[in-house]
Order: structure tokens, then sequence, then C-alpha cells
């Protein structure tokens, strides 16, 4: 147990879940776009749909996605300046089925033509849960350096991936694999104790059968 467990975030809001949970939903979401936002639709699910706006959650959510942390002072003014950088910003409530409670779905599009789909989850003190990317379920918490490759389930992905890794001295923290149906799509997310560098991300994107490459170097 660490002492951030124990006292919680550093934060601006009333409440770690609603607000320092949010933030950091928005900046991972963000991200892992890879590009600067050029629209967002947020679709609210369960307490955050029901209470959110009263602990600043849509502002907390918007925040993050601009590239704001929990401890910082602009979050009440989010949605001016996304107004102000011609991010258009709508919300919503999200079609989810036995989700958690705190939970929101982004669906993002970037000023270079980037697209991504998220539902992400805030699970109490600050702490989040990425658990679907692209229609596909995942768990990770965007703490660490975090690789995800989406692939056709075919073999011999995963050990051009951990060859990759090991070729560029990073160590695998976890890897988790999920697919959509055998020999449809799939994904690898690979939390690492160290850092990617570039040309590897690149090399993984030539790889036959590699449809995309998403890369967060941890919150």
């Amino acid at each position: 147990m660490e002492i951030f467990d124990i006292i919680g975030p550093v934060m601006v809001g009333p409440s770690s879940s609603h607000t320092a949970g949010a933030v950091r939903i928005g900046y991972v979401a963000g991200k892992l776009l890879g590009e600067e936002i050029k629209e967002a639709e947020i679709l609210l699910y369960g307490s955050f749909k029901d209470t959110g706006k009263g602990h600043g959650t849509d502002k907390a959510l918007v925040a993050g996605l601009l590239g704001m942390r929990p401890d910082d002072y602009r979050i009440s003014e989010s949605f001016n300046i996304a107004k102000e950088k011609n991010i258009k910003i709508t919300f919503g409530e999200a079609r989810l089925v036995d989700a958690h409670p705190n939970s929101v779905e982004l669906v993002l599009h970037g000023v270079n033509g980037a697209s991504i789909d998220i539902i992400a989850q805030s699970i109490g003190g600050g702490k989040i849960n990425i658990a679907q990317i692209d229609g596909i379920d995942t768990n990770f918490s965007g703490e660490y350096p975090t690789l995800i490759v989406h692939n056709l389930d075919q073999p011999g992905h995963v050990s051009e991936v951990t060859s990759m890794l090991s070729h560029k001295l990073v160590n695998i923290a976890t890897m988790q694999l999920y697919r959509s149906f055998r020999g449809g799509r799939a994904v690898m997310v690979v939390e690492c104790d160290q850092k990617i560098p570039d040309d590897g991300l690149k090399w993984l994107t030539k790889i036959e059968g590699v449809l995309k490459v998403t890369y967060f170097e941890g919150a």
C-alpha cells in the first residue's frame, strides 16, 4: 500500500471518484487518441450521469481531455477553454449494461483524423480503469507506460511485440490479451516498467496484420 492509497489524490474538486478520477479518465483518453482533439462525445452512465454535474464530473472530464491533471486550478473553466480551442464537446447518456456506476464512454476524433472509442471507470480514490477500447474489452489503469496493439487474431503477433520490447530493454509489468472472436480482431495491452522508444513503436505499425498501435507513457 502506498501513501496515496491512504490520503487520496491531490486534487481540485469535491470528490475523488467524480472529480479527480474523471480528470484522469479524460487525460488518459486524450493521450490514447494520440493527437489534439477536434471533437469529443461524452456519454455518462450511472452515478456519473445522475449526480456528476453537481460534483463537476462534466467539467473534470473535459479538463482531462485538455491535458489537465486533478490538481489544476483551471478545471472549473474547462468548458470555456475547450471553446477557445474550437473543440466541439457534446454530452449524452451511455447505453451500457451492468457497468460500474461511475462509467463514461468517450468517443474522440482528432485534428489529423484519428479516432477512438473508450469506456472507462472511476473506481475510487482517484484511480481509474480503462474497460474497453474500440469495442474490445480491456483492463488497465493508465499508471504505467502502456502499449496497446490492435491486430488480426493470427499466430506470431505476441512474439513480435515481446521481442521488440526485449530488444529495446523494456520490461513487461503485465500483459493482457483480448479478441472479439477466433480469427477476428484482437488487442494486446502491455503495461511496461520503462518507456518504449519511438522507433520500436514505428516498427510495430509496419507489421502485417497489425491494425493500430496506441501508446501512453503513463499518468
